[in-house]
C-alpha cells in the first residue's frame, strides 16, 4: 500500500475522499439559482446596511452573500469529509445512514462526527447523548464518542454534566476532540496533524490527475438577477426586495 500523504490510510482512499469533496464544491457552486438562493428570504434591510456602511457595490454584495450559501453547504460536507477519512482507516467503518457516522468493525467503537463543536443546541445534544448512551447499553464492551473535528482545547474525556435541565453522564460515553480522536483510531499521535500537512500536496496530485470532465459552471444567481433589472430598471437591491417581498404593503411600488 502506498503511503505518500499519511500513514493510516492509503493514498488511493485519501483522493478518493478529496474526490468526493470536490463533488460536493461543485455540485454547491452548481446549484445556485436565483429560485435556491431566494429559498429562504434574503435580509435585504441588512443588506443595504451591508452596502452602505461597508462601502459594497451591490454587485459585490450580492455575489458575497451567495458565496456565504455555497459555504454554508460545504461545511456539512467537510464534516463527511473527515468521516471518510476515519472509515478508511483498518479496523473501522462508516455508518451508510446507520444512526452512527463511524464504528470499530467489532462493535468496540461507535461515534457521532460533528465538525465544530458549536454546531448543536441543547435539543440536539440531549438527543445525540442518549442515542450514544443507548449504543453504550446494547454492546456492552463498545465506548461511544461524541466527536468535535474543530474542539476548542485538546481532550478525550467522559461526556458528563447538565443538558436541559438533567444531569447525563455514562461510563462509556464520551466527548474527545479531532485530534484525539484520529490519534485513537490510527494508534498514531499525529494522525490529524498528519492530515493537515498532506492535504494541499494531495489535492494538487488530485486536481492534476483527475479525468473528470466535469465543468465548474458559475452560479446563475446574480446573473438571473441582472438580466432583470435591465427590464425593470430597478437597483439590484431594489430587484431583490421586490421579488422577495412584493406582497407587503406599498413594496409592490418598487
Amino acid at each position: 500500500m502506498d503511503h505518500k500523504y499519511v500513514n493510516f490510510v492509503t493514498d488511493e482512499h485519501l483522493l478518493n475522499c478529496i474526490e468526493n469533496l470536490h463533488t460536493s464544491y461543485l455540485k454547491a457552486k452548481n446549484n445556485i439559482s436565483k429560485k435556491t438562493f431566494y429559498k429562504n428570504k434574503i435580509d435585504t434591510i441588512k443588506l443595504t446596511f451591508d452596502a452602505m456602511f461597508n462601502g459594497i457595490s451591490e454587485e459585490a454584495l450580492i455575489q458575497s452573500e451567495i458565496l456565504r450559501q455555497i459555504d454554508k453547504s460545504i461545511n456539512n460536507s467537510i464534516g463527511t469529509f473527515h468521516e471518510q477519512v476515519l472509515g478508511g482507516i483498518s479496523g473501522f467503518e462508516i455508518g451508510n445512514l446507520s444512526g452512527f457516522d463511524i464504528k470499530a468493525v467489532d462493535n468496540t467503537l461507535f461515534a457521532d462526527i460533528k465538525n465544530k463543536h458549536n454546531t448543536m443546541n441543547s435539543s440536539s445534544a440531549e438527543a445525540l447523548f442518549q442515542k450514544l448512551a443507548r449504543y453504550a447499553d446494547d454492546y456492552k464492551k463498545a465506548k461511544c464518542y461524541w466527536v468535535q473535528i474543530l474542539a476548542k482545547g485538546s481532550f478525550n474525556e467522559l461526556w458528563r454534566g447538565e443538558i436541559n435541565g438533567k444531569e447525563y453522564s455514562h461510563s462509556r460515553v464520551y466527548k474527545i476532540s479531532g485530534d484525539q480522536f484520529y490519534s485513537l483510531l490510527s494508534g498514531q499521535e499525529n494522525a490529524f496533524f498528519q492530515l493537515y500537512k498532506a492535504l494541499p500536496n494531495a489535492i494538487a496530485d488530485y486536481m492534476k490527475s483527475t479525468k473528470s470532465k466535469q465543468i465548474e459552471k458559475e452560479n446563475s444567481a446574480l446573473e438571473e438577477i441582472t438580466t432583470e433589472t435591465n427590464k425593470t430598471k430597478r437597483t439590484i437591491l431594489d430587484q431583490i426586495t421586490f421579488e422577495n417581498y412584493c406582497y407587503y404593503w406599498d413594496f409592490e411600488k418598487l
